[in-house]
């Protein structure tokens, strides 16, 4: 199964940066991971909420493929423990040809790229900045390939 993280803008934090490279390295040695980023909107000053969500949800949704398994990073989304979420992502790697999961801009998802998902996860119910998510999120997708793997990464 390839997995694929598609992100709205690009990263700004150095040490963010940082961190998320080196969690997609360490992902990269356990499945095909890549990670997209889909550039900013130009020009957002004119632009209401949902207008930039319906923009970035077009370039979201010209990433994904029709048999795609697409998961919105979302805050309505399932809560998972971290080895429950390394049982879903076996679970997936079983069923999926490619997974996606999506990391939305600052306002969220548009209904179009709702309507495409098959699924939500929540990382939290505190709210974190997108910027911060991605960082949480490659952390945990290597979590939870440590777990599968039975590697001591992970301590109950």
């Amino acid at each position: 199964m390839k997995t694929l993280l598609v992100l709205v803008g690009k990263t700004a934090n150095k040490h963010f940066v940082a961190g998320i490279k080196d969690y997609h390295e360490r992902i990269e040695h356990y499945m095909p991971f890549d990670i997209t980023v889909i550039p900013e909107l130009k020009n957002t000053k004119n632009l209401s909420n949902e207008q930039q969500k319906e923009r970035e949800g077009e370039l979201i949704l010209e990433q994904i493929k029709p048999m795609d398994t697409v998961v919105l990073l979302d805050e309505h989304g399932a809560e998972y423990r971290s080895i429950e979420f390394a049982n879903w992502l076996q679970k997936k790697q079983l069923t999926a040809r490619r997974l996606v999961f999506v990391i939305g801009g600052p306002y969220g998802f548009s209904p179009s790229v709702y309507s495409r998902a098959n699924e939500k996860i929540s990382l939290s119910r505190m709210t974190f900045s997108h910027q911060m998510v991605r960082l949480i999120f490659t952390e945990q997708l290597y979590r939870a390939c440590t777990i599968i793997k039975g590697e001591p990464y992970h301590h109950e």
